[in-house]
């Protein structure tokens, strides 16, 4: 399990989370839920995304933007449009809500397409755990990337699939979504003279893309730098400085702070586990030890986090962390 496939597992397009639009000027959608990333791409036309707080960013034909929330966002035909905001989010393409053709999620209440009208398609994406919440701390508040990469194919399932009205078509366009998410974040961490986040380069390093790959694949195993170095066929001390050099952070503190992700997500997704049961599920015999070295990353002992995290206001399950096990009830 590479680390970039982990930290995304968790990200996936929901039905209600969906809407596609063909708009004539002008226009102006505003986005209000805040969703924590929503992915705005453009079939044919073009228009501004107007971030909160943020300078605007044309998005042409074809090209693709990410915004990261809570802030929300505006998509307009022009800066400074005369049309008035529509407020679009989960239920606004409801019948009620004038919608035509609702997908959950939003549509144009126009219901005309004329010459040169736009056609725009946004996903917004639920980000629940703190495994996720890492992706998250790798992006900017927008990003964007242009036409002509490897998500231009993805853009052509879906100009077809929203054409379209046949059974399933929901769950195609979640998945293709959820491509075109992956494609886009690969291209955009990849982009020349960008500033991708450690981990995401280190992963393509012969020795410490092996050693991610064996510290995600099993966070629970007995790990040392002496057995790492084996698996990857180097010495002690080159893992180490090269594992140091290209994540920023020894092996095993790198190996310590992913435990404690794991297992803040357990404390809080089974909820009837006890804390020894997740120490034993993410490497640690000891639950002291392992209560220790959680306060120390996390701030707060696990109980207190879990106490924490589950009654804060719109709390929700994370997924079940990747590389563990649900932990049932332990003496």
């Amino acid at each position: 399990m590479d680390v970039f496939s982990d930290l995304i597992r968790g990200v996936r397009a929901h039905g209600s989370l969906f809407g596609s639009s063909t708009l004539s000027a002008p226009w102006a959608l505003h986005f209000v839920d805040g969703a924590p990333l929503t992915l705005c791409t453009v079939l044919t036309g073009a228009g501004w995304i107007v971030p909160e707080h943020r300078p605007p960013e044309p998005l042409r034909a074809r090209e693709t933007v990410v915004v990261r929330g809570p802030a929300t966002f505006t998509f307009v035909d022009e800066i400074g449009t005369p049309a008035e905001p529509v407020a679009c989010g989960e239920h606004c393409a409801a019948p009620e809500q004038g919608g035509t053709r609702h997908r959950r999620g939003w549509n144009d209440s126009s219901g005309g397409a004329g010459e040169g009208a736009t056609t725009l398609i946004v996903g917004a994406y639920p980000v629940r755990g703190e495994i996720s919440r890492r992706l998250l701390d790798a992006l900017p508040v927008v990003l964007r990337v242009d036409s002509g990469g490897t998500a231009d194919a993805v853009l052509d399932h879906l100009a077809a699939e929203v054409a379209a009205d046949t059974p399933g078509q929901q769950v195609v366009l979640d998945r293709l979504l959820d491509w075109m998410l992956v494609c886009t974040l690969r291209e955009w961490f990849d982009r020349p003279g960008g500033e991708p986040p450690a981990w995401w380069a280190a992963q393509r390093d012969p020795v410490v893309g092996d050693a991610l790959r064996l510290l995600h694949a099993e966070p629970a195993a007995p790990w040392t730098v002496a057995a790492l170095a084996e698996h990857t066929g180097v010495s002690r001390s080159t893992l180490a400085k090269r594992f140091a050099d290209l994540v920023g952070e020894p092996p095993l503190t790198y190996l310590t702070r992913w435990r404690m992700t794991l297992a803040a997500d357990l404390l809080v997704e089974q909820e009837a586990a006890t804390v020894a049961g997740i120490a034993r599920a993410v490497g640690y015999s000891d639950p002291f030890g392992f209560s220790a070295a959680f306060k120390r990353i996390r701030g707060a002992n696990p109980s207190e986090f879990r106490r924490t995290a589950t009654t804060a206001p719109g709390a929700a399950d994370p997924p079940v962390p990747a590389g563990t096990a649900p932990v049932g009830p332990q003496a």
